[in-house]
């Protein structure tokens, strides 16, 4: 069975008109059940993950003004949402809904967070929607336990995994690899192991096959035991914050070139969603569906 963690906090943490960005976790899993893709066994509610969880990729004093909701205004602008206190709570629900997808993973080959692929979330700061990073938590916890000794983050958002290349600048067993649009946010960037900056417009052909190209080799030259994808669906053309040009066919085709991959390899593989950001609601729904879809096809 496909574990997929979610919690109804992931939709409303904040007060109304701030939810836009966060009605499609509500949606995804609704619209999942609906078609029958899943059922309620597939779903768990993760319970809020530990301080040492957290600082054992954060920072201390960050931490702590987040959880004393003293984080600087100027801080709180860098995020985009007002600090309050079910923000934070979702925050570290999202962590443990990770971890606890991974250890399921580990087991049975592959798990989702509806929410999660807060990327931007760096070991002293926060950003762009992202308070804590959940994929970063999950792999250093993973490697902390002993369950993984390799471990290969694949973000596939449209956004440069800033803050996961920051956490593991100087960590050799984690290979961070971002493929994104060059001249988008954050416009600082941080190093990964690897990065592949896409001009604006790309197409779904040159992008396919940067991908299909890119990917063995990393894992052939990586050999990791792990893999984190983050399946942003701001690559589509529909997106208000992408500038890439893909379609809703070519953003499903990219989550199966992961997906079997690491069927190829036999690489457990832990999902979480991460932005998405066309006008209409429903593409992104669907968008993040079929990579729920996809995965369905392949490992059940």
């Amino acid at each position: 069975m496909i574990k997929i963690a979610y919690h109804p906090i992931y939709a409303h943490p904040l007060p109304e008109g701030h939810r836009f960005p966060m009605l499609k976790y509500e949606l995804i899993p609704q619209q999942l059940l609906h078609e029958g893709t899943i059922t309620k066994e597939n779903l768990f509610e993760p319970e809020p993950t530990s301080k040492e969880n957290i600082l054992a990729v954060h920072d201390a004093a960050y931490w702590l003004q987040l959880k004393d909701l003293q984080l600087p205004a100027k801080e709180q602008r860098r995020i985009g949402f007002p600090l309050n206190a079910r923000l934070v709570e979702r925050e570290i629900r999202i962590a443990q809904g990770t971890i606890a997808g991974a250890l399921w993973a580990k087991k049975h080959k592959i798990a989702f967070n509806v929410a999660g692929g807060t990327h931007h979330a760096g070991s002293y700061w926060g950003e762009g929607f992202c308070l804590l990073n959940d994929q970063a938590i999950a792999a250093q916890y993973l490697l902390d336990h002993g369950i993984a000794k390799r471990i290969l983050i694949v973000d596939l958002d449209v956004h440069q995994g800033n803050g996961t290349a920051q956490i593991f600048e100087n960590e050799d067993r984690v290979f961070t690899f971002s493929m994104h649009g060059e001249k988008n946010f954050p416009f600082r960037k941080e190093k990964s192991s690897l990065d592949i900056a896409l001009a604006d417009g790309v197409s779904d052909q040159e992008y396919l096959q940067i991908l299909k190209k890119t990917l063995p080799e990393l894992i052939q030259a990586h050999q990791p035991d792990f893999v984190f994808y983050l399946s942003g669906v701001d690559v589509l053309a529909s997106d208000k914050l992408g500038k890439l040009a893909l379609s809703i066919d070519a953003c499903k085709e990219r989550d199966r070139v992961v997906f079997e991959n690491c069927q190829k390899h036999h690489l457990p593989v832990q999902v979480s969603m991460g932005g998405g950001y066309s006008e209409d609601i429903k593409v992104i729904v669907n968008a993040h569906c079929n990579t729920f879809r996809t995965a369905f096809d392949l490992f059940t």
